[in-house]
């Protein structure tokens, strides 16, 4: 799934600048299969770090992952003319700016706000007030299947 659209990163860039990124022929026009990849790979970057703490594809998409998804599509498209490799280069900051973000995301540092997906109860720990499920219980001897912390 997509978490971003070619509109969102015209709003960002000019349409000729984004004609410059994408047009390898020559033909002066958008290269729409080069925008849908660059847009393609910052979702499944996006994913590969959401799906730690959260369902993938994220549905509906939060506005700070449309965001995300922006700064990084825009980074793969300058890559590919290398401008977003100099180091002090915008794009380049914005993408490493989106990537920290992701990291504290995936270490459930940062959320995905008001506008999450909701976890499903099948998603999450699940608790048992059962006896017989404990690992370890005090006043009982280890037999090697469960554990003892009484000498602890």
């Amino acid at each position: 799934m997509a978490y971003c659209t070619k509109d969102d990163i015209l709003a960002q860039i000019i349409e000729g600048q984004l004609i410059e990124l994408t047009d390898d022929a020559g033909t002066g026009e958008i290269d729409d299969a080069k925008v849908s990849r660059a847009i393609a790979d910052a979702s499944a970057e996006i994913d590969s770090y959401a799906r730690t703490l959260y369902p993938v594809p994220l549905d509906p998409v939060p506005d700070r992952v449309r965001a995300v998804a922006v700064d990084i599509s825009l980074y793969n498209l300058f890559k590919r003319r290398l401008q977003a490799m100099v180091p002090d280069h915008p794009r380049r900051a914005a993408y490493k700016d989106a990537v920290a973000w992701l990291d504290r995301l995936a270490k459930g540092v940062a959320t995905l706000g008001a506008s999450a997906p909701a976890q499903s109860a099948a998603d999450l720990p699940q608790a048992s007030t059962d006896k017989g499920d404990r690992t370890f219980t005090t006043g009982r001897a280890s037999d090697g299947s469960s554990g003892s912390l009484d000498n602890y």
